[in-house]
């Protein structure tokens, strides 16, 4: 078993990630209305990975015989200036979830929770990507800046974006 502090904790995790997830949705719909069907399929497969990182979380609880206690959702924002502020705004929301994650790490550590700490390091290692994905769009979205064409070019793009659903077996914790 996890330790209650830890069991917590997760908790606390996955309804952020379920936020995430919400967040993320909001931005897909929000491109879906503003005639960028690119960018909203890119923010729904955001959408669809964070519900999985949720459900990692929730099947690692269960399966040490810990209890998934599930939490009200926070309202998010709904709209956004333009492509860069959302994708700003996914890119400092995905540093405080890396923070999160740092924040289990260390208390698995303090606790000598080795099998947690090993499950997070999935996480850690899912964060280093996360950031460097949305850093990569505000770089492009930089180079294109007001360039219609350039946007209509990375719209149609990120349409081609597919989600791959995240194996749930023991060996992906």
């Amino acid at each position: 078993m996890v330790s209650k502090e830890l069991e917590v904790a997760i908790n606390k995790q996955i309804n952020a990630e379920l936020w995430s997830g919400y967040l993320y949705l909001s931005m897909s719909v929000h491109f879906a209305n503003n005639g960028l069907p690119g960018f909203a399929n890119w923010f729904k497969v955001q959408f669809k990975e964070e519900q999985d990182h949720a459900h990692k979380l929730m099947h690692y609880l269960v399966s040490k015989g810990n209890r998934v206690e599930l939490q009200p959702i926070d309202k998010v924002d709904t709209s956004w200036n333009s492509l860069l502020h959302a994708f700003e705004v996914t890119l400092e929301h995905e540093r405080v979830v890396t923070s999160l994650i740092n924040n289990l790490v260390a208390m698995s550590r303090r606790e000598n929770d080795f099998a947690t700490e090993n499950t997070l390091q999935w996480f850690v290692s899912e964060q280093v990507e996360e950031e460097e994905t949305a850093q990569g769009m505000i770089d492009a979205l930089k180079l294109i800046g007001d360039n219609g064409f350039g946007i209509y070019t990375m719209d149609k793009e990120l349409s081609k974006r597919t989600y791959t659903p995240l194996e749930m077996s023991s060996d992906s914790e």
